[in-house]
């Protein structure tokens, strides 16, 4: 038997997981030395790229000294809940990498956490450890203490800690002596996480994951928990419902490096991909066929907040994209919801309107993003967060929130988190910035992330996750200022907007075409008003001698899908095509956008 063990990376956004997992790739000789290009092996969606987060989890796998080390990458955001806990599901331990200047921050806790509750044993990585003013020792202490408020057992806390640079390509036990190499990491994977139990028996699998396939279909992810699994053999494959089907592994294979290689056979403890079965979802259980018997599924997080997608219906449809009908959008939904599982789908009151559920505004616009680029043109109205009724008690979700900012800003965020019905719960300074942890309703996240930034001109650092479900806390102030509205259809000229400044701050640029009922500013009053920004200048030689003032143009607002979403109020939409994000009133006619308010 090949000597196994199966690790989940646990890091917060940019702390250096992804540079570190193609260090240890380099040190399994299995590519050439990337660094020429720089490019990251890893994240390789280009939605990944440009934000430089992992959405997807995704498997490698190095040989080491004759040991095979299966990497499972886990993303950092509390927002992908539903891909991190099936994911810690294929591992025996985890390596936790944290930032040697900024200490653990809020999204590893939340990944750590699952992983504690699941039992898994740590091997502590301080990465980072060249930058000047780091404090590796310090960080050490604070991971320990993490650690220890999340309930870790006295064997998790007795965990070895690795210092070194990812980017530098050195690890070692003592950061004060850096190494040639990254072994030393590698060698704390064989001697401190435990090898996967060998069960015999009969073959038990869990589907964790899915990928997909042009050639062959769905391909069933997971990790093999009893017996061995065999290429031809029959399998009964166990259902949500309590039901089992019978069918055929017709190919098996094990992940090698970046890829995939075939195999005849897979035993207990190691993660493999089947091919060949049909109608299955992830948490199935394949079995014996005379014996079936199923694992516990995995259990989810659910869904914090809902938005309404519809197809697009606005003037200037079919413009850009290729996939425009109600069939086409209902298509991808439900392809989504194979791989997606903290997402849930429902059917509007109309054919064409949907109300999708996730675990954030951007795990949603993740899915928006990506739909986008696929070519696909839709509507999406604003976020809502899920209320429930518990015990008769109208509750809503809450959430941690930690903003790190210098400190003349700290008062500022105060009262703006307070004002939206945050409560502090801790505030300590580090250096010159201040660390302060709220507690606030998921409705008034939505929206925030802009205004701090804008109060701390970009030096605050923002993060949030899910915590549990409070009473209702009474209203909250959102966006006060109204909207200017388009008046007609058009090209939208300098010479109008020039006239209309005064008005508030545009959206659009001018030569823009411009549809009736679009929203094309913001008023700097709390009212709506319809403006005619197609307004050109009459060119006659009929005119006053006195010279001409040019017009002169404040930039418009550019806003990123997120911002949109956050920014928009109840009646309006954000139109999204691949090549343009706009914002419009749900009912673009005026007459009867005031027929529609007053009753």
């Amino acid at each position: 038997m090949q000597d196994i063990r199966n690790i989940a990376i646990i890091a917060h956004v940019d702390h250096g997981k992804t540079t570190l997992v193609d260090k240890m790739l380099l040190a399994g000789h299995l590519f050439r030395d990337n660094q020429s290009t720089g490019e990251l092996i890893l994240d390789n969606n280009d939605l990944e790229r440009e934000r430089g987060i992992t959405i997807l989890s995704k498997n490698v796998s190095i040989n080491y000294k004759g040991t095979k080390i299966n990497i499972i990458d886990t993303p950092g955001h509390a927002d992908f809940g539903g891909e991190v806990e099936r994911v810690l599901n294929m591992a025996d331990g985890c390596l936790l990498l944290v930032d040697a200047f900024e200490g653990p921050m809020p999204q590893t806790r939340f990944v750590l956490q699952k992983a504690i509750q699941m039992g898994l044993k740590p091997v502590v990585v301080i990465n980072k450890v060249d930058k000047p003013n780091c404090r590796p020792d310090e960080v050490n202490e604070m991971v320990f203490d993490l650690m220890f408020n999340l309930n870790a057992t006295e064997d998790q806390l007795d965990f070895p800690t690795i210092y070194g640079s990812a980017k530098n390509n050195w690890m070692s036990t003592d950061w004060r002596e850096p190494k040639e190499d990254i072994t030393a990491v590698l060698d704390a994977i064989i001697k401190y996480i435990p090898a996967p139990q060998q069960i015999e028996g009969d073959p038990q699998m869990l589907i964790t994951s899915l990928d997909y396939s042009s050639y062959v279909g769905r391909i069933a992810v997971g990790r093999v928990h009893r017996g061995t699994l065999r290429e031809g053999m029959d399998i009964a494959l166990c259902k949500k419902d309590g039901t089992f089907k019978k069918q055929r592994i017709k190919e098996l294979h094990t992940f090698e490096g970046m890829g995939r290689k075939k195999v005849s056979e897979v035993s207990s403890g190691d993660i493999c991909a089947i091919v060949g079965l049909e109608d299955f979802e992830i948490g199935d259980t394949i079995s014996d066929v005379e014996n079936p018997e199923p694992l516990p599924r995995i259990a989810i997080d659910e869904p914090t907040m809902s938005m309404t997608f519809t197809i697009n219906d606005s003037p200037f449809f079919g413009k850009d994209g290729k996939y425009v009908t109600s069939r086409h959008i209902a298509d991808r939904l439900e392809r989504e919801l194979d791989r997606n599982l903290a997402l849930r789908v429902q059917k509007g009151d109309t054919e064409d309107k949907w109300t999708v559920f996730g675990r954030g505004v951007l795990h949603l616009s993740i899915l928006i993003e990506t739909m986008r680029r696929e070519g696909y043109e839709l509507q999406v109205g604003q976020p809502q967060v899920i209320i429930k009724e518990i015990d008769g008690v109208k509750c809503e979700p809450v959430e941690s929130l930690t903003i790190n900012v210098p400190e003349e800003y700290s008062s500022k965020m105060v009262d703006m988190v307070t004002r939206r019905k945050g409560d502090i719960v801790s505030m300590e300074t580090q250096n010159d910035r201040v660390n302060i942890e709220f507690v606030i309703p998921s409705r008034g996240i939505i929206g925030l992330r802009n205004n701090v930034l804008t109060a701390t001109a970009g030096e605050a650092i923002m993060a949030h996750r899910f915590l549990e479900y409070q009473p209702w806390k009474g209203p909250i102030e959102r966006r006060t200022n109204g909207s200017l509205i388009a008046m007609e259809g058009g090209t939208a000229y300098a010479y109008a907007i020039d006239k209309l400044q005064d008005r508030g701050r545009f959206f659009i640029f001018p030569q823009e075409e411009v549809y009736a009922g679009q929203v094309v500013g913001e008023n700097a009053k709390d009212n709506d008003i319809v403006v005619n920004v197609t307004k050109s200048k009459k060119l006659t030689n009929m005119r006053a001698s006195g010279a001409d003032d040019k017009a002169r143009i404040v930039p418009p607002v550019v806003f990123s899908l997120e911002e949109a979403l956050e920014y928009i109020k109840e009646d309006e939409y954000v139109e999204v095509t691949p090549n343009h994000i706009r914002l419009r009133k749900i009912i673009l006619d005026e007459n009867e956008r005031k027929r529609a308010n007053r009753s």
